[in-house]
Parts: C-alpha cells; structure tokens; sequence
C-alpha cells in the first residue's frame, strides 16, 4: 500500500511554512515587499523547488527581489530543516488571487444589475 504523502509533499509543506517565515521576518530586501507563499512544489529528487507566491501587485522588481534573496533563504533552510541537500529555489508569481477577484467583481457587478431588472 502507497504512503498516503509522500516525502516531497511533507518537504513542500515545511517549506512553505519556513519560507513564510523568513519572508516575513528576515529578507530585507525592500524590493520583497508584503509576500505570500500560496504553494511550494518540490520535485521527486529534492534538487528543485517551485515557489508560488502573490505580492499587492505583479512586479518585476518584486521578482528580481526574490530571486537576489534566494542564496540567503537557501542558506537560512539549510538552517531550519534537516535535509542533505537543499533545493534550487524558482519563484512564480501566483496570479490565482487576482483572477479570483476579478471572478468575484464580475458576479457582483452581474447580480447589482439583476437587482436593478428586477426592481424595474
């Protein structure tokens, strides 16, 4: 019988909770800014990770950001979890939050004008 998590969704898991942290409390870089790490995907073999985070607006600066940190926030999970090797670390902005507001602004705006059709 297969585990039901296997490692690499147990080391994603930890690692968003740790990169959370250190996004909040450690980067200072100000081009970071408010980030939110939505996901982390970690391949079957450990060497890559693919964060996905949402910052107030999409930025190019807020990636390049990111990226310029990411040797100190290796640095600092090698730190905080107990793993040989750690990850190569890619972020990818998630733009899930934006459609879904998007989506929500839609259905408002559909039932503001059914309210007015049926009021009429």
């Amino acid at each position: 019988m297969a585990k039901e998590f296997s490692r690499a969704t147990r080391v994603s898991e930890q690692m968003q909770r740790e990169l959370a942290d250190l996004l909040q409390f450690e980067v200072k870089d100000p081009r970071v800014g408010m980030v939110t790490v939505t996901a982390v995907e970690v391949t079957g073999d450990m060497a890559h990770a693919k964060i996905f985070y949402s910052a107030a607006k999409e930025s190019q600066s807020v990636q390049n950001g990111l990226e310029k940190s990411s040797g100190f926030l290796r640095t600092q999970l090698a730190k905080r979890m107990l793993l040989r090797t750690i990850p190569q670390l890619h972020f990818v902005y998630d733009a899930s939050i934006d459609i879904g507001m998007k989506m929500a602004q839609l259905i408002d705006a559909a039932r503001a004008s059914d309210n007015k059709a049926d009021s009429k």
